[in-house]
């Protein structure tokens, strides 16, 4: 079930990597990177944590939403190196500002910038709306002098100095469209190869952009609202440190002072958060499904209603492509920075993010390490260094499997060997006298009760500890 997703009481592996000893649970997953709120929601969680963590310094960060128009959402929504154009271009005049205004106000020649950026895929309807958050150091680094560079924080830019960033973003897109062959005087069906190889996918996006109905016989059609209809014309348009400059908006309201890491996890969340929010979907008695809005919108709009044919073909227009990065790092903050090693926060001493050692007593070259009961803490890691890295091959998957209800006796031995292209052995058993399981994947089935010749062969007894030793395997099959 989906919703089980992500839990550890819902079976894990143990992942340890013999080299260093540093062991991790991993709970299970569908892996998938569209619209699975668990998995979503787990990867919101550990990607903002580990930019807490290790990537974002303790400087004022200030985020920067880029917003394109209609046109445009639907090539990015399948065009990657279009993509990583504009995000080009939306970084160069960002960080070309904050240059500029290090060089008048802190007389910092050449600054060095860094940011964070997400793209994400969906609107509030869950409607297909390519747009960039961008988590920006808000100032600048000087390199100039050794050591750890000294940073150079920056007051929030002017509604004029934002209005003529919006404008070079605007400009400089508008030449790369056309330097592509995509200007507005070409032909569109002749240059859209996802019309071309993919005409019902491309017809998806095209009405999920568009915020149109896409099956069914009023294919289309708007999608049905509700909420209490509003003329927009009157009411106040003036946003804090947003502009809109040739359909390209531009907002920079949002900044986190340096030290409250407890208010930038909470931004990292937030644009790193899934596309479906579960607590705001419904059903209706009629089977249709009500999406409600997170804030109402200036028309009055607060849910919109959906077929259920319907509801999932707009989240199948939120799935990207393959090898479509949602997450890149620019700037000084790159993985090939020459200073990124110098401004990134240090891992604690002696721990690695998530490390698992084995607890006290037990040798150092064990094999086994017990899981910790139900509803017990996982023992902290207490390596006095920090573990190399090493290749993904030599990874081995040791461990157990375990449940809120088993017993000190009952327990999952994992053992694998992964390799580039997953597992090549595994074999998953569960060790208690008398009964045996086997896993393949996520699913355990249970075999028939055994004879008792069988299971004295194939089970071992709980020792005195209350520590199931390891089942022996069978003849003529190796358990690396």
């Amino acid at each position: 079930m989906p919703a089980r997703l992500g839990i550890l009481a819902h079976g894990f592996l143990r992942v340890r990597c013999p080299a260093c000893r540093e062991e991790r649970l991993v709970p299970f997953s569908c892996k998938g990177r569209g619209f699975c709120p668990s998995c979503g929601g787990r990867r919101m969680a550990d990607t903002a944590a580990w930019l807490v963590d290790r990537v974002l310094p303790e400087v004022p960060v200030r985020q920067w939403v880029l917003t394109l128009p209609f046109a445009l959402r639907y090539r990015l929504a399948y065009d990657a190196e279009l993509t990583a154009a504009v995000l080009h271009e939306f970084l160069r005049a960002v960080f070309a500002g904050l240059r500029r205004r290090a060089r008048r106000e802190c007389g910092v020649p050449r600054g060095q910038c860094g940011a964070v950026v997400f793209v994400q895929r969906f609107g509030d309807a869950l409607n297909l709306n390519v747009h960039f958050h961008a988590l920006v150091l808000d100032g600048v680094y000087d390199a100039r002098g050794e050591g750890r560079p000294e940073f150079h924080a920056l007051g929030p830019p002017s509604v004029e100095e934002l209005a003529g960033i919006a404008a070079r973003i605007a400009r400089r897109v508008a030449r790369a469209l056309t330097r592509r062959g995509l200007g507005p005087e070409e032909d569109a069906a002749a240059t859209d190869p996802l019309a071309a190889n993919e005409p019902w996918l491309a017809a998806l996006a095209a009405a999920s952009a568009g915020n149109r109905q896409i099956v069914g016989p009023d294919a289309g059609r708007p999608l049905q609202r509700l909420g209490d209809r509003v003329d927009p014309e009157d009411l106040p348009t003036s946003t804090p440190l947003c502009v809109r400059v040739a359909d390209v908006s531009l907002h920079a309201a949002v900044t986190i002072p340096a030290r409250d890491r407890h208010r930038l996890e909470r931004l990292c969340r937030y644009v790193a958060r899934p596309a479906v929010a579960s607590e705001r979907l419904a059903q209706l008695d009629d089977g249709r499904l009500v999406y409600r809005l997170k804030r109402r919108w200036r028309d009055g709009t607060a849910a919109f209603v959906f077929a259920p044919e319907e509801f999932v073909a707009r989240l199948a227009a939120l799935v990207p492509p393959p090898r479509f990065h949602l997450v890149r790092y620019a700037g000084v903050l790159a993985p090939g920075a020459r200073l990124r090693a110098r401004i990134v926060p240090e891992p604690a001493e002696g721990n690695s993010a998530g490390a698992l050692v084995p607890e006290a007593g037990e040798g150092k070259g064990s094999d086994e390490m017990p899981v910790p009961a139900s509803g017990a803490a996982v023992p902290a890691a207490g390596a006095d260094r920090a573990p190399p890295r090493v290749p993904r091959a030599r990874i081995r998957i040791l461990g157990r499997i375990g449940c809120g209800g088993s017993s000190p006796s009952t327990c999952w031995s994992v053992r694998g060997v992964t390799g580039p292209s997953g597992f090549s052995r595994r074999s998953i058993r569960r060790t208690r006298p008398g009964r045996s399981w086997s896993a393949s994947g996520c699913r355990l089935a249970r075999h028939r009760r055994l004879p008792l010749a069988a299971r004295r062969r194939r089970c071992s007894s709980p020792t005195p500890t209350g520590q199931a030793t390891e089942a022996r395997p069978r003849a003529g099959r190796s358990v690396p």
